[in-house]
């Protein structure tokens, strides 16, 4: 099936990938991306050449998504379910596209995203080679309370230097919630924000999880954040237990210079 024949149209679809054994979702040389698989993929479709997807977030190695948000424009007249089924039958297994729709021409998921909202899971019981694939394990009973009281000083408008790389423009993020829940031994932990600096969720969580381990104090975690030293020399969860959950569309009240997670 060729979609080369008839005019430009713009889509946009939901993409979920197993990001193990990806080196990101940006296309790398040398190195195997989500973004180098969907194109190679719309590639097949359009006679061999280049089909251009854009993303909502350049998650890095290790990062799963439930929900990035993609964008590409191709030719043809080919039905929209015909063209998601097409797509998925060339990708590989641990990345796939759901509800695939055409948009104005002008779409780009990056900009149009009002929020997105990462999940990182830990597990807090004993060594699981299977739960362990994603998510991050710890074997001390963990202070789940002490993290759910903490998790709150992360929220609103902050400068996140201090769990974020040095070299950000623009470390301020405005952090809508952090919600910390467990279910048995699943621990999960919810960040909903405009926008991220990089790696700042999992050094996030690195501080929560310092909590949880009643190694550090909400007032600890404040005067951490406040500070313009890498929290905890900069260590950082797993990329294993991360995932993109899910991109809200929507008018944006605010634009940052940089809008990556891992």
């Amino acid at each position: 099936m060729s979609a080369r024949e008839g005019a430009p149209r713009r889509f946009m679809a939901r993409c979920e990938y197993d990001g193990t054994d990806f080196a990101g979702f940006q296309l790398q040389r040398n190195a195997r991306t989500v973004q180098g698989e969907l194109e190679a993929a719309l590639a097949r479709l359009n006679g061999g050449e280049r089909v251009v997807v854009d993303g909502a977030g350049r998650t890095d190695a290790g990062v799963h998504a439930q929900g990035q948000v993609i964008a590409f424009t191709a030719r043809g007249e080919v039905p929209v379910a015909v063209l998601q089924r097409a797509v998925n039958a060339l990708l590989p297994r641990d990345v796939a596209i759901r509800d695939l729709r055409r948009v104005p021409d002008g779409f780009h998921p990056r900009y149009a995203a009002r929020y997105r909202e990462y999940r990182y899971t830990v597990w807090n019981g004993p060594r699981s080679p299977l739960r362990e694939r994603q998510a991050l394990g710890v074997r001390r009973q963990l202070n789940i309370a002490a993290m759910a009281d903490a998790a709150s000083v992360f929220e609103g408008r902050h400068d996140f230097t201090a769990f974020g790389g040095a070299t950000d423009r623009n470390p301020v993020r405005t952090v809508h919630s952090v919600r910390v829940r467990s279910e048995g031994r699943l621990v999960t932990i919810d960040v909903r924000a405009e926008s991220f600096i990089r790696g700042q969720v999992r050094r996030m969580v690195a501080g929560l999880v310092e909590v949880g381990l009643d190694k550090m104090d909400a007032t600890g975690l404040r005067s951490a954040l406040a500070g313009r030293e890498p929290a905890l020399n900069g260590a950082a969860a797993p990329a294993k237990g991360l995932c993109l959950r899910r991109v809200v569309l929507g008018r944006r009240t605010t634009w940052d210079d940089k809008e990556d997670e891992e």
